[in-house]
């Protein structure tokens, strides 16, 4: 099809079309169940949990939701890093007909306050040592149940005695007063029984998942994806992959669950294909080499910095990693050298795929196993439309030709929550703007070449500048501040934050960094300060992020050693 040329180039294997099931997102986890029930599901730090395990928990987390007065619709916040009890209360709140709102484990009473007020979260799960902090967020956000649990409940002996007293000569704090609406998730999956719940489920109508993301206009947006876009996207990335066989594979969980990346590309298709999920609470190079040597997993998505810090790694090149076959990277760029130097240490594939919040994540990747194009975020999924158009005109733009890109297909939301005026914005006749930069070749395959909104993307976190800016603006001795991303060999990109200080001010990198770090997830924080008289604006004084982003280059071309000596 001349307006699709980038179906010439899809394996025979791949169909450009399927049909795919209107049926809920559990249902991954019930077929598997009762096909594989004896396949390890999960594998957290050598304790292993079978399908049927899985099942049977997920079922009592669903009863147990239900008695405390969860209904088809209302809103359970997931604030767990990658654990047993994440995939439990996932599946188990599904199962009870609740949307899910996953939130980061980083995230501040802050940002968490605005999160669970916005989504009008009636519950949380989180742990005990999250539990401090999610205490100063919840009375203001009107959240009724908080379910706590803790990391050694599904670790394996000895580690599970031993984790108390490292905790605790860590300083880290697990107390917990139960009772008054707080509940032990331990003691819930006992208390209830592992039966079916029924809940009638609408899959293209009813929402699976709230997903928070956001822009440089304003706070954080929830991204509504139904339960259709959700498993379709989880069989769009099957297909790709189509040399992944069903009871087989073996998934490294590097990529936390509460991205949507990781929670598609990870956990939904992970159950679907009966893979065994190995899960890795944060990543961390040296336990990752090691889960690799002892885990042998085939999968391993993951963000650009991953991969930096295997090839970096001076004990990288002494350990098998021959198991891995597929490697997919996502969240940011993909430098070339990484992903040569990757492929030549492991033997793996690894290509770069696009996506964004809005869409489940994943609308286009490189073939694994044909044709890329290095540079490019590669094509379309099955079923996906994808087209450049004018950014202001909205009218189609030749290949090769820069626009925005914008994709249709079944796996882009059906809106933001509670902000008709955003979807409006962002969804036009099925069409989904993603407000990046871009450029398709005669073949087919798209390149991004730049964002329009501010967006920092540093480590495969989405940074938005005004958030921070908000912050630094907080401090009694800043007067004026902007924030941009700045390149890092490491990130990707940094945070930067250029500061004019109140006259008389003694105010410095370190005071101000403190301030930010009460505040801010960590990764949000600015690694770097540039203290200044003045800042850039246009004639109506609106500050010119762009000017200050120019300064960086020019500084650094004169930094750069000159190519003639």
């Amino acid at each position: 099809m001349p307006d699709k040329p980038w179906l010439q180039h899809y394996p025979d294997e791949v169909p450009p079309t399927y049909d795919y099931p209107k049926h809920h997102l559990p249902h991954f986890l019930t077929e598997t169940a009762a096909a594989y029930p004896n396949r390890i599901a999960l594998d957290f730090m050598g304790k292993q949990l079978t399908y049927r395990t899985l099942l049977d928990s997920a079922l009592r987390f669903a009863r147990a939701m239900a008695h405390l007065g969860i209904r088809k619709g209302d809103r359970v916040a997931i604030m767990l890093p990658n654990c047993p009890q994440t995939a439990i209360a996932y599946f188990g709140t599904l199962l009870a007909g609740g949307i899910v709102v996953m939130t980061n484990p980083m995230y501040t009473p802050r940002e968490l306050e605005h999160q669970l007020k916005d989504a009008g979260a009636k519950a949380i799960v989180t742990l005990d040592l999250l539990y401090e902090r999610v205490t100063k967020a919840i009375a203001p956000s009107g959240v009724r149940q908080v379910i706590v649990t803790s990391i050694k409940d599904y670790l394996p002996f000895p580690k599970n005695w031993l984790y108390p007293l490292k905790a605790k000569q860590d300083g880290l704090k697990r107390d917990v007063d139960y009772g008054g609406g707080v509940y032990s998730f331990a003691k819930l999956l006992k208390r209830f029984p592992p039966s079916p719940s029924p809940v009638a489920i609408d899959a293209e109508q009813d929402l699976a998942l709230i997903q928070y993301t956001g822009g440089t206009t304003g706070l954080a947006k929830g991204v509504m994806l139904t339960h259709y876009n959700l498993v379709a996207n989880a069989i769009q990335s099957r297909l790709w992959s189509y040399r992944s066989e069903q009871g087989k594979e073996v998934y490294l969980s590097a990529l936390p669950f509460f991205h949507v990346f990781g929670l598609t590309v990870l956990l939904n298709q992970a159950v679907y294909l009966a893979g065994t999920l190995v899960l890795l609470p944060r990543f961390e190079i040296q336990p990752l080499l090691e889960t690799i040597r002892r885990t042998r997993p085939t999968v391993f998505p993951g963000a650009p910095t991953m991969y930096i810090s295997m090839i970096h790694h001076p004990e990288a090149p002494g350990y098998d990693l021959s198991s891995l076959e597929v490697c997919i990277s996502g969240a940011a760029s993909l430098p070339l050298d990484v992903q040569e130097r990757f492929e030549t240490m492991t033997g793996a594939r690894l290509i770069e795929g696009y996506g964004l919040t809005e869409a489940s994540p994943v609308t286009h990747a490189n073939n694994i196993w044909a044709k890329r194009k290095i540079g490019s975020i590669g094509i379309p999924f099955p079923d996906t439309e994808a087209k450049i158009v004018h950014p202001d005109t909205g009218e189609d733009i030749p290949a090769g030709e820069i626009g925005e890109l914008i994709v249709r297909g079944p796996q882009v939301m059906r809106g933001y929550w509670n902000r008709p005026e955003e979807t409006a914005r962002t969804l036009k006749d099925g069409w989904l703007y993603t407000g990046d930069m871009a450029r398709m070749d005669e073949d087919g395959f798209f390149y991004i070449l730049d964002r329009r909104k501010d967006l920092i993307i540093a480590g495969g976190y989405n940074i938005y500048p005004r958030e921070v800016e908000e912050v630094l603006f907080e401090h009694p001795d800043v007067e004026e501040a902007v924030v941009a991303g700045v390149k890092d060999p490491y990130r990707g990109e940094t945070v930067k934050a250029y500061i004019v200080l109140k006259k008389d001010s003694e105010a410095d990198s370190e005071v101000l960094g403190a301030w930010c770090r009460e505040r801010l997830a960590a990764y949000k924080v600015p690694r770097i300060y540039e203290f200044r008289n003045s800042l850039p604006k246009s004639l109506v004084g609106k500050v010119l992020r762009r000017k200050l982003l120019e300064e960086e280059e020019e500084r650094a071309k004169e930094d750069a050693p000159d190519a003639s000596t």
